[in-house]
């Protein structure tokens, strides 16, 4: 059946003239002869990582890994896919050590714009797995019911700024569900990629959403990743989101949880800007491979 599928899934990307995808592009006949009856120890096929991009041509990228695993068992397929989408990445290249830097280095983040005259706001991401589960493409009602179970003991254990409060999306009450909107932390199944990627089974179970009081730190559960680790504030004080974001790491290092992948992290900056320097500012993001997500003129 999967390979079936991914036979017929490699024909029609092939036959698809509109469509510009790195699953198209890397997704060759040979690839397919080697991966489609390969599984990962947790089940994962090749057919789990590529049916968002067979789905939907007009993605950019179109494979979502099913599992830690499968970044290695379909490295055939994945390789090159890392490779061109951070534009220097090959196989022989190693990643480095996760960290979150030494002392000196994290003192070494300042605000970036003490006088506010440019820096609307500062956010940082982190994407995380938990050992022991497969992504969101492979989980099973209870695993996400255990993951929550697991990840909601771990939220109990904050103190200080950290300390906050878990909303699960199962069973939310209408109030609860509009402060949410209002503050820009609900999330919702509504990207037509992730679902063909199967990330909105079983939903809403196992999603929730954790925030501090002073809503400078969040915790999106299960969204897309296990968990989107976010702190964030008004200013461009760098340094202070980025301790923030630290010592969520900390309290999480006297707990049952077990990191596995480091998915991403990402620095978001909200920049007040003119049209005199918007060409400019283009110019800058393309130089260094930054992605601009919106622009608003001041």
């Amino acid at each position: 059946m999967s390979a079936a599928y991914v036979q017929k899934a490699y024909k029609d990307l092939q036959a698809d003239a509109s469509c510009k995808s790195m699953l198209k592009k890397f997704l060759t006949k040979e690839v397919v002869d080697q991966l489609k009856d390969k599984k990962t120890s947790l089940g994962a096929t090749v057919k789990d990582c590529i049916q968002s991009g067979t789905e939907n041509h007009d993605s950019n990228v179109g494979v979502y890994a099913a599992d830690t695993e499968s970044y290695t068992t379909f490295a055939a397929l994945f390789d090159p896919i890392i490779d061109s989408y951070h534009k220097g990445f090959p196989p022989t290249a190693k990643h480095p050590t996760p960290t979150f830097g030494t002392e000196e280095q994290i003192n070494a983040f300042v605000n970036l714009d003490p006088e506010g005259k440019f820096i609307v706001s500062t956010r940082i991401r982190v994407g995380r797995s938990l050992q022991g589960f497969p992504f969101n493409t492979l989980l099973e009602k209870d695993q996400y019911a255990e993951m929550e179970k697991r990840l909601k003991e771990a939220f109990n254990s904050f103190e200080g700024e950290l300390k906050g409060t878990y909303y699960p999306l199962e069973g939310m009450d209408d109030a609860t569900r509009k402060q949410l909107i209002e503050d820009h932390f609900l999330f919702q199944e509504c990207d037509r990629f992730l679902k063909s990627a199967g990330g909105y089974h079983h939903f809403p179970t196992g999603r929730g959403i954790f925030h501090n009081p002073a809503k400078d730190f969040l915790i999106w559960v299960n969204e897309e990743d296990h968990l989107r680790i976010i702190s964030m504030q008004m200013g461009g004080d760098l340094g202070q989101v980025y301790k923030r974001l630290v010592h969520v790491r900390l309290h999480f290092l006297f707990t049952s949880i077990t990191w596995n992948y480091l998915l991403i992290l990402r620095r978001f900056i909200n920049l007040k800007t003119v049209a005199t320097y918007i060409q400019k500012l283009r110019s800058f993001m393309v130089l260094y491979y930054l992605f601009c997500y919106k622009i608003h003129q001041y």
